[in-house]
C-alpha cells in the first residue's frame, strides 16, 4: 500500500510563508521597482562597453572601402569606380592577433592603419562601435578591446558620469570577461525627435567622461510611449484573459471552490514570478510575459491533474475526511509531480546555462516559476479545498459533475 503523507499538516505553514514571500516582494516593488525592458517603457536604450582603443583605421584615396566583422573573420573590401570587388578576408584561426591583422592590412594602398595595443590581443575580441559608419574614410574607424588586468569600470561609475541626466538608469551585463552597460533613458514626450535627441544626451555625457575613443556603442533601441503603452496593455489582457478561460474551465471539469483555488495558485505563481523579477532586477520584456504564461500553462495542468485525482478519490471514499482525502489523492500524485518537474527541470537548466542575455532570463523564470507552480498545485491550491470544504465528508465536497470512478477528466498526465 502506497505510503500517506500528511501534506494537510503543512497547508497552513505553507501559506504563512506564501504570505510572506508575496509582502516581501511588494516590499522590492515599492523599494527597488520593476526594471521594464524598451517594450514596455517608452524611451531609449542604450548597450555600451567602455573599452580603450586597440587599432585605428582611415583610409584616403579613389576606391570605396569597407569594413565588416563576423563570427570567424574580419573582412575589407575594396570597389574601384568601375565596380570592381576585391575582399581581404583574415580569418582568426589565420591571423590570431591583433598585429597579424595590422601586417595583412599594410598590402592595401591608402589605407592608414594606427595600432595603439599591444600586437598580443587576439583578433576575435576586438569590436567596433556600432554608430561608426563602415565605410572607411578620413575619418578615424576604431576597433576596441576589453584589455586583461586593466581594473573594470563598475556600474557606480558610470552612473556618476551620468549623473547629470534626470532619471537615467543603468545596469552592468555580460560576463567579467565581456561585460556591457546598459542605459535607459525615459521619453517624457517633450522632446520633438526623441530618439536622437536621447541618443546625444547619453553619448554626449559618456564621450566628455571617458573620451570618444573609449566608446563603443554594441546596440541601441527606441520605443515610442504610444506603442509602449498599447503593449502594456496587450500583455494585461493576455494574462488576464487566460486566467478567465482556465478560471471557465474548471468551473465546468469541477465546481466554484475547485475552480477558485486554481486561478488562486496561479495568481500565487506569477506574484511569486514578479517578486523574483523586482529583487532581482531582472528586465520586464515580452519574453518575460512568455515566460510567465508558460508557467501558467504547466501549473494549471499539473494542478488539474491533482483535482483529478482528489475528485477520484471522493468517488472512491465518500466517508473521508476533507484532510484525508487530499491527502491520500496528493500522496498518489506525488512521485508524478516531481518526476515531471525534474524532467522539465533538466531543459530549462540546460537552457539557462548554455544561452545569454533574454534567453538566458526567460529560462531563470521559468525555473523559478517552475517551483513556484510545483510547490502552489500541492499547498496553495489544495489549502483553499480544504479551506472551503472545513468540516465536510469527502462525499459532501462535491455537489456537482460527479464521475463514475476511474473516469478521466482530460488532463494530461
Amino acid at each position: 500500500m502506497k505510503k500517506i503523507i500528511s501534506f494537510s499538516k503543512f497547508f497552513v505553514p505553507c501559506i504563512i510563508l506564501s504570505i510572506g514571500l508575496i509582502a516581501f516582494g511588494i516590499i522590492g516593488y515599492f523599494t527597488k521597482g520593476i526594471n521594464f525592458g524598451i517594450d514596455f517603457q517608452a524611451g531609449f536604450i542604450e548597450k555600451v562597453k567602455i573599452a580603450p582603443t586597440a587599432v585605428e583605421l582611415s583610409y584616403e584615396g579613389p576606391l570605396t572601402v569597407s569594413f565588416s566583422q563576423g563570427i570567424s573573420d574580419i573582412s575589407i573590401t575594396t570597389t574601384s569606380l568601375d565596380g570592381e570587388n576585391k575582399s581581404y578576408v583574415f580569418k582568426f584561426a589565420d591571423n590570431p592577433t591583433l598585429k597579424d591583422f595590422a601586417d595583412g592590412l599594410a598590402s592595401i594602398d591608402g589605407l592608414k592603419v594606427k595600432v595603439t595595443a599591444s600586437g598580443n590581443v587576439l583578433l576575435k575580441n576586438l569590436f567596433s562601435n556600432s554608430e561608426s559608419s563602415s565605410r572607411l574614410s578620413a575619418n578615424v574607424f576604431r576597433l576596441h578591446h576589453l584589455e586583461k588586468g586593466l581594473k573594470p569600470i563598475n556600474t557606480d561609475e558610470v552612473r556618476h558620469a551620468l549623473s547629470s541626466i534626470p532619471s537615467v538608469s543603468v545596469q552592468q551585463l555580460g560576463t567579467p570577461e565581456d561585460r556591457y552597460f546598459q542605459i535607459r533613458l525615459a521619453d517624457d514626450g517633450k522632446y520633438e525627435d526623441a530618439n536622437k535627441e536621447l541618443r546625444s544626451i547619453i553619448n554626449t555625457a559618456l564621450n566628455a567622461a571617458y573620451g570618444t575613443e573609449n566608446i563603443a556603442v554594441i546596440s541601441t533601441d527606441f520605443v515610442g510611449s504610444r506603442f509602449s503603452s498599447s503593449l502594456a496593455q496587450q500583455a494585461i489582457l493576455l494574462v488576464g484573459g487566460a486566467l478567465v478561460l482556465i478560471f471557465v474551465y474548471a468551473m465546468f471539469r469541477f465546481q466554484w471552490n475547485f475552480s477558485l483555488a486554481a486561478i488562486i495558485a496561479l495568481l500565487h505563481d506569477t506574484l511569486i514570478m514578479i517578486m523574483f523579477i523586482s529583487w532581482t532586477q531582472m528586465e520586464f520584456n515580452s519574453t518575460t510575459i512568455a515566460a510567465i504564461l508558460t508557467i501558467i500553462g504547466y501549473s494549471i495542468n499539473d494542478t488539474i491533474v491533482i483535482f483529478d485525482r482528489i475528485r477520484e478519490k471522493i468517488q472512491l471514499e465518500p466517508k473521508l475526511e476533507c484532510n484525508e482525502v487530499l491527502d491520500k489523492a496528493l500522496s498518489e500524485v506525488f512521485t508524478r509531480t516531481i518526476i515531471t518537474t525534474l524532467t522539465t527541470m533538466v531543459a530549462v537548466v540546460a537552457l539557462y546555462l548554455f544561452t545569454t542575455d533574454s534567453m538566458k532570463d526567460f529560462a531563470l523564470a521559468l525555473i523559478v516559476g517552475l517551483i513556484s507552480g510545483t510547490y502552489s498545485s500541492i499547498y496553495v491550491a489544495s489549502y483553499f479545498i480544504a479551506l472551503t470544504s472545513k468540516g465536510k465528508k469527502a462525499g459532501e465536497m462535491i455537489t456537482r459533475g460527479k464521475k463514475a470512478p476511474g473516469e478521466l477528466s482530460g488532463a494530461v498526465i
